[in-house]
């Protein structure tokens, strides 16, 4: 009986100790920079056990164009599995983190993709200081890019978590077949547009533009937050009224005041293209938002 007792004990205890370290190993926790690449690694992570996925950010900060790293999101990014980020010079921060956190493990979901410089370097009019990134950063405007980039996410996450690397493909194959018909239907209801010529609020729509073969004649602000030169404005009003163009696009996540002033002077009508940086946290966000861009865009180009 004693026997038995011991061993029972020596069971139990072996029991905790392995299964408390067991427990550890198998959970799985990410951290995204921004929200539209947390938006791919729920669909990537979904259903997978011991898989968490959380975003830095929080939901209505947009672009990270002026994001200011904090003590709190560090200790979100040193807690993690892997941390993943946009690339491409969106995190301006990323040298900090891997000074202070140099056993990070980085998901670049940039890499590897053709990125577009970023246009105010080559504007004659626009200060360099408005000029935060060599390349534009929006790659996920592109259906194409978003889609390259959740396969640079997968790849990340069965590198360092190989043993959900089954479920990580199978979820990637599901969601880039949405993206794939996402794609078809804006390209074929975009293609017999004449009127290509368009008015964005900032640039985040150049590999959109370019995907969808349309022409961004004007960026209203180079510098989202702030209110742009009163000689900017100014230009964009002649060159609305020069190319006789009928439509603004501005951002849900800014104030329409500019645009509105742009509107009053030019008789052009303002419209709502949303840049799929803010919204709620569902798996189908980024598809629902670009089908609202698309039936927008149909409207004001017909």
């Amino acid at each position: 009986m004693k026997r038995f007792f011991s061993a029972a004990i020596l069971i139990l205890v072996c029991f905790v100790f392995t299964g408390c370290k067991k427990g550890k190993n198998e959970d799985f926790k990410v951290v995204t920079s921004c929200y539209p690449i947390y938006i791919m690694t729920i669909n990537l992570t979904k259903d997978i056990p011991g898989v968490e996925t959380v975003n830095m950010s929080e939901s209505n900060t947009g672009c990270l164009h002026n994001f200011q790293l904090r003590s709190e999101d560090l200790k979100k990014i040193e807690k993690s599995s892997a941390f993943i980020i946009n690339g491409a010079g969106m995190e301006s921060f990323l040298d900090r983190v891997k000074s202070e956190l140099p056993g990070i493990r980085l998901i670049d979901s940039s890499e590897g993709i053709e990125l577009i410089k970023d246009d105010c370097l080559y504007e004659e009019n626009v200060h360099q200081e408005h000029c935060h990134h060599e390349f534009n950063p929006h790659i996920w405007m592109s259906v194409s890019g978003c889609i390259k980039q959740v396969e640079n996410i997968k790849a990340g996450l069965v590198k360092y978590d190989p043993s959900h690397a089954q479920m990580y493909e199978k979820n990637a194959q599901e969601y880039i077949s949405k993206l794939e018909n996402l794609k078809q239907e804006i390209s074929m209801k975009l293609k017999d547009v004449k009127n290509r010529d368009i008015i964005t609020f900032h640039e985040a729509f150049p590999y959109f533009a370019k995907e969808f073969n349309l022409n961004i004649a004007g960026v209203i602000n180079h510098e989202p937050g702030e209110e742009p030169p009163i000689r900017e404005v100014r230009e964009i009003i002649e060159l609305i009224k020069e190319k006789n163009i009928k439509s603004i696009f501005v951002e849900p996540q800014y104030p329409q005041s500019t645009a509105s002033t742009i509107a009053k002077e030019t008789g052009a009508k303002i419209y709502v293209l949303d840049p799929a940086v803010t919204g709620d946290f569902s798996e189908n966000s980024y598809v629902d938002t670009m089908k609202k861009n698309l039936d927008v865009l149909c409207e004001a180009l017909k």
